[in-house]
């Protein structure tokens, strides 16, 4: 009898113990962060207005830097789409994870935090632009832009399977991913939600609502935007100037019904154009038409036209940026409307930076200031304080490890960064004093030269190679737009001496190499079908 009882006991006890794990256990997983990691495509530092440089006004972006913190010294370690989002992913520098340009592939077998977050009972989701080739891995879902994507009528690749959505991308961007938070997820489990928007990458055509946002604001150029380039031969070397390489159709719209604009990339544009349905074709019409016809009229030469070409950029990427923020603010006031904000992750960032008439450009890829910096706000209201400020060296390398970190998962072996949890929650002080940056895609689009460097707070080391052998140094302290290379200054010898030591310790520590140049190098010319 006390035999039958004491065994009765113990499969109580077993009830008991087995119905207490589980319940600990869904408790675990519900108080798991959600991540909503909200990456836009070219957008600067410069165009979000709580980095104060007038330009513009993003009130939702800055709402996670208001409720959360704002990183002032955001940097990629190669400024260019898809190696740029390749590192995000790994957390492994580009010579690191085999996506070194645009060209070479992408390999999604190996480790990337999705799939960890994964295997750790995550439900996760790609929507938008990710720019590598293949299905994604480590997504439950995924609905993805091919390539670079359009901005009307776009396509998307929603599991594998292609289709056209009626509409604006970073709309219909949105819509996918508030429609995957009420309607697709498993919402009994933690979720990772990448939430990538095209805008504001280079065609930027606004959203009809927006075409005249800014109208009556004219945009004063940068102090160094007529550029000499004295001294730095390789940003001389550029084809990525506003006045002699932006398309006037391509780029600033001046589609002409009677064809008298000719320019390299008209007929590219003419078919981003004829995407567009009757209604919204007739509201772009109406917009730029007389745009058109006066600039036909005005004969704009030299200075007058570079500015013109300069205004007429800065209104179109700026409205873009307008429908992001939009988005922005959805998703937010989405996680707040269904309790989710509390324990949600938002971060908010662009796959590079961008120049916006900084030394005469457009475009990305020099490790110049204005491309190397990216913007990052993140918002966490169980551990970031509201309006934190981090002055940090911080890259897109860290955002992997930072990741799994919150989500109390393993961070596998050989990622290359490190979290920042402890540094924006305040808990330590103690920071890496030097980053590092590489750039492959050369001979190619915009001549921008093969190169690498490293950065410290104050100073900067660039090294150019392939078809020339030019280092470049700046103190950024006193020459923060990097217009004198001060490499061959005798006052600078001593910290010329150390920068070279500081870029050498970080190859070594990373595993970079001379030898692993000349490999990506061959691999690109073969690619290009390019004779060295």
């Amino acid at each position: 009898m006390i035999k039958n009882r004491l065994v009765v006991l113990a499969f109580l006890m077993s009830v008991f113990f087995l119905h207490s794990c589980k319940k600990n256990e869904k408790i675990n997983k519900s108080t798991r962060p959600n991540i909503v990691f909200i990456m836009s495509d070219d957008h600067a530092y410069q165009a979000i207005s709580a980095y104060g440089e007038g330009l513009n006004n993003t009130p939702n972006i800055d709402r996670i830097a208001t409720e959360g913190a704002i990183f002032n010294k955001g940097f990629v370690t190669n400024s260019i789409c898809a190696p740029s989002r390749a590192v995000m992913l790994t957390g492994k520098h580009s010579f690191v994870n085999g996506k070194v340009d645009n060209i070479s592939p992408f390999n999604w077998d190996q480790d990337n935090f999705a799939k960890s977050l994964q295997k750790a009972g995550y439900q996760t989701a790609m929507i938008g632009k990710i720019h590598l080739d293949g299905l994604p891995q480590g997504f439950d879902y995924s609905n993805v832009l091919p390539g670079q994507g359009k901005y009307y009528a776009p396509e998307f690749i929603e599991n594998g399977v292609k289709k056209t959505y009626q509409g604006y991308v970073t709309s219909v961007t949105t819509d996918i991913a508030l429609d995957w938070l009420e309607n697709k997820r498993d919402k009994e489990k933690p979720f990772l939600m990448l939430y990538h928007q095209k805008a504001p990458h280079r065609t930027w055509m606004p959203e009809e609502k927006y075409l005249t946002l800014m109208d009556d604001k004219t945009f004063d150029p940068p102090t160094n935007f007529f550029d000499d380039y004295e001294g730095r031969p390789a940003a001389a070397a550029h084809e990525m100037g506003i006045y002699k390489d932006m398309d006037l159709v391509y780029d600033l719209k001046m589609l002409d019904k009677e064809g008298e604009i000719k320019t390299k990339y008209r007929e590219a544009f003419q078919r981003n154009y004829d995407r567009m349905d009757e209604n919204q074709k007739a509201a772009w019409d109406a917009y730029y038409d007389p745009i058109i016809a006066d600039f036909k009229a005005s004969n704009l030469e030299g200075k007058e036209l570079a500015l013109w070409k300069y205004n007429r950029y800065m209104h179109d990427y700026l409205r873009t940026i307008q429908s992001v923020d939009d988005g922005v603010g959805e998703v937010l006031d989405y996680l707040k409307a269904n309790g989710l904000e509390e324990n949600t992750i938002v971060v908010y960032t662009s796959d590079q930076g961008f120049y916006l008439g900084e030394h005469g450009w457009f475009d990305k890829r020099f490790m110049y200031e204005e491309s190397f910096r990216t913007p990052i706000l993140v918002k966490y209201p169980k551990e970031i304080k509201p309006g934190t400020v981090i002055n940090d060296l911080v890259q897109n390398l860290d955002f992997a490890p930072t990741f799994l970190d919150y989500a109390g998962v393993e961070i596998p072996e050989g990622v290359q960064g490190e979290s920042f949890r402890k540094l924006v929650n305040g808990e330590v002080s103690e920071w890496r004093d030097a980053i590092y940056y590489t750039y492959y895609e050369f001979p190619g689009e915009h001549h921008v030269k093969r190169h690498y460097g490293v950065r410290t707070d104050r100073y900067k080391l660039i090294h150019f190679y392939y078809d020339i052998d030019q280092w470049e140094l700046y103190d950024l302290e006193k020459d923060p737009s990097e217009m004198k290379n001060v490499y061959n200054d005798p006052s600078y010898a001593s910290v010329k001496q150390d920068m070279h030591k500081q870029l050498e310790k970080m190859r070594t520590q990373y595993g970079d190499s001379d030898e692993l140049n000349q490999k990506n190098l061959d691999h690109y010319l073969k690619a290009k079908n390019i004779k060295h």
